[in-house]
């Protein structure tokens, strides 16, 4: 592969901010993206836009997929990270926002590409899909993921790896549920006739605790926390609303329904308190049988290869591998860079572990395309 290309390339794409919160600047980068990606593969994407966020689709091929591999283009960062956090090499290692989630990632999967169509001649049977809202839950892009990994073979996403010098790729994600417990009670004057109000306040700490200790009742492994809690308006009355965020992640789909269960039985304690959960299961758990004869096959190749023996690791959150996962097609995920730091001022990538990626990747997808 050409290291000087794609670390140019690299930051290109990283100078171009993509928040996901700013449909300008996904646009941008969109256009940006599908502009490195056609000098690389011969091709334009199609340009998906379901929603405010723009998905870039390479297909390869009429026929049925063989491979679908998968990125997003979009950040957590703000407009003007960079100029905290600029882009740099320095010492083998890259920095700046983007850099490990998951614009290396995405560029891993076109350089790979780019070496099986120049070995094969074509790339029939393989997509890639890079995605523009992957960091707030791929909300108008999971339907395009899953009809295009409906029927594929394999399933490839290239967020980054695990260890900072290990390379560990995920073969288990646990799925994610988001619910919001809402509750109403009746205000009155908090010092007049506090006798007269249902108080809200008191209703939802109840609930807190009881949320907190369905673990309990859970396997091993599910968590089921409570997080944002707000409630009441003024000091001096009774608060009529309140409201709990609840975050649950479960190692399988038995026990996201079993939560599901749980949290649909909670029941006020205070008479007159009403309770409504909003809110469900999210991303469908990627789990290791799945992930498991292609992560074997991946090692094979790191191993002919002659690169560091590929390590895995099974991970708490989720990505768009849940959803191809969700349908039972065989996922691999943590294909992209290897660094760490992501979502924070210390995200990288370490330099050394891109043309390793690149490499596997594209005898990879050779070897699934038969």
């Amino acid at each position: 592969m050409d290291l000087e290309l794609f670390l140019s390339q690299f930051k290109t794409l990283v100078e171009c901010e993509s928040p996901t919160s700013d449909p300008a600047a996904l646009s941008r980068s969109a256009h940006l993206v599908a502009r490195v990606g056609a000098s690389l593969l011969g091709a334009a994407p199609r340009v998906l836009t379901p929603g405010d966020a723009p998905h870039l689709l390479w297909r390869f091929g009429s026929g049925p997929r063989r491979v679908l591999l998968i990125g997003h283009h979009d950040t957590v960062w703000p407009l003007g990270t960079l100029e905290r956090i600029p882009f740099s090499i320095r010492a083998g290692v890259v920095r700046g926002p983007g850099t490990d989630d998951m614009k290396g990632g995405d560029l891993i999967a076109l350089h790979a590409l780019a070496a099986v169509r120049a070995s094969r001649g074509n790339l029939d049977g393989v997509s890639l899909l890079i995605t523009g809202d992957e960091e707030i839950g791929s909300v108008s892009s999971r339907g395009i993921i899953e009809a295009e990994a409906a029927g594929a073979e394999a399933a490839l996403v290239f967020e980054s790896g695990e260890g900072h010098r290990e390379g560990a790729v995920k073969t288990g994600r646990k799925g994610v549920a988001l619910y919001r417990l809402e509750i109403t009670g009746r205000a009155s004057h908090a010092g007049v006739e506090p006798e007269k109000g249902i108080n809200a306040t008191t209703e939802v700490a109840a609930q807190v605790l009881r949320i907190a200790a369905l673990d309990r009742q859970t396997a091993d492994g599910t968590s089921v926390t409570p997080t944002v809690m707000t409630s009441g308006t003024t000091t001096n009355t009774i608060p009529a609303q309140a409201s709990v965020a609840i975050d649950s992640r479960a190692q399988t789909a038995h026990e996201q329904v079993l939560v599901d269960r749980l949290l649909h039985g909670l029941r006020p304690e205070i008479p007159g308190a009403g309770l409504e959960l909003y809110g469900g299961i999210n991303r469908p758990p990627l789990e290791r049988a799945l992930a498991l004869p292609l992560f074997e096959r991946a090692a094979r190749i790191a191993g002919e290869l002659g690169h560091p023996a590929l390590a895995e690791v099974e991970v708490g959150g989720g990505s768009d591998g849940n959803f191809t996962a969700g349908l039972g097609v065989p996922t691999l995920d943590g294909l992209g860079t290897v660094g760490g730091g992501s979502h924070a001022d210390t995200e990288h990538a370490l330099i050394e572990w891109i043309p390793r990626r690149v490499e596997l990747v594209a005898h990879l997808v050779d070897q699934l395309l038969g």
